[in-house]
């Protein structure tokens, strides 16, 4: 063995690291590899990953959710995505959240509710009056094949379709306009859900809702109530649900007021 006294250069090399580093060779290694810092369980995917399962097993299965594939969408979809980035850590609590212009996300029982009470079963296609910030249209997405959305305003559209292209959703098909009139180019629906409040059930779209197909609906202004439209070849139905808060209904139906 060669000792370190007959290369002077390495011994001073050497003292200097020992005395820098108090002898200790660990603390060279202590930097994270590649991959480490994605692979921590207290990233950010993960801690909203967590707070979903929280948010489904509590407010969900803890009331009356119980639609496996309702569930499971509420368990995919990722609800701090559709919101801005200082309420993104607020995104799974039980309550609604601000959207710009006035509008808002629902809270996720609500989304739950009212997707379960579609009854779907995989197969329909689905009218979504108010887009709103995507997430209910996401989530109707992970059930059914295709789904028409409907937003007056032009500004929750583009943030909206921004939201979930990045997301990777390719099933839902956007348009700016009056949700009172529905989307008559494309109908009948098997399926109709409204997130906003109109006094009354439009028209229109008891008209494009499909023989033996649904409609989920808030109604009312002050004290509103979730209905449930069925449509048959007797007539139409409408059941009254749960008491709601939602956004007015605009466009047509606040001129016909």
């Amino acid at each position: 063995m060669i000792g370190l006294s007959k290369f002077p250069s390495a011994l001073l090399i050497y003292s200097l690291l020992l005395l820098i580093h108090g002898a200790c060779y660990t603390s060279w290694f202590s930097f994270p590899q590649n991959g480490d810092q994605k692979k921590r369980p207290g990233n950010e995917t993960e801690k909203f990953a967590a707070l979903r399962r929280q948010m489904v097993r509590d407010q969900l299965e803890g009331r009356d959710i119980r639609d496996p594939r309702v569930l499971a969408a509420m368990l995919k979809v990722p609800r701090h995505e559709f919101v801005a980035d200082d309420l993104r850590e607020s995104a799974y609590e039980d309550n609604a959240l601000p959207l710009k212009i006035g509008q808002t996300i629902s809270q996720p029982y609500i989304v739950a509710y009212m997707t379960q009470a579609l009854e779907l079963r995989g197969t329909e296609r689905v009218l979504e009056i108010g887009t709103g910030s995507g997430y209910q249209a996401a989530v109707l997405a992970e059930i059914v094949p295709e789904v028409y959305t409907i937003e007056i305003l032009p500004e929750l559209t583009e943030q909206a379709k921004s939201v979930l292209g990045r997301l990777g959703y390719r099933n839902i098909h956007f348009r700016v306009g009056d949700g009172y009139e529905g989307w008559p180019e494309y109908a009948p629906f098997d399926r109709i859900i409204v997130t906003a409040a109109p006094e009354d059930v439009p028209q229109p779209l008891i008209d494009q809702l499909k023989e033996g197909g649904c409609m989920v609906i808030p109604v009312g202004m002050m004290d509103q109530s979730l209905l449930v439209v069925r449509k048959d070849k007797v007539g139409v139905t409408r059941h009254s649900t749960i008491a709601v808060r939602f956004v007015p209904m605009t466009g047509k139906v606040r001129r016909r007021d």
